[in-house]
């Protein structure tokens, strides 16, 4: 997995995700999670702008967040 924002533009991103779609993060995860298992990056990006309307930045910060925390669960 590439690192595709600085982490300071990740945290950025996440942090306005709230206001800009009117739901939290985790509500988010909780979507991808549920949704259709995409295996490329770019596809899941595709399918949460095409299914949610989604800016492609926010749905950018949202697959790589959900990456990053599935990633560190298999650390576990």
């Amino acid at each position: 997995m590439s690192q595709i924002f600085s982490d300071e533009t990740h945290r950025n991103l996440l942090s306005r995700i709230p206001h800009c779609t009117g739901r939290e993060v985790a509500d988010w995860l909780r979507t991808v999670d549920e949704g259709p298992a995409f295996s490329r990056f770019e596809e899941k990006v595709s399918w949460l702008r095409g299914e949610h309307q989604l800016a492609y930045g926010h749905a950018k910060a949202i697959i790589h967040e959900h990456d990053l925390r599935r990633a560190a669960r298999k650390l576990l």
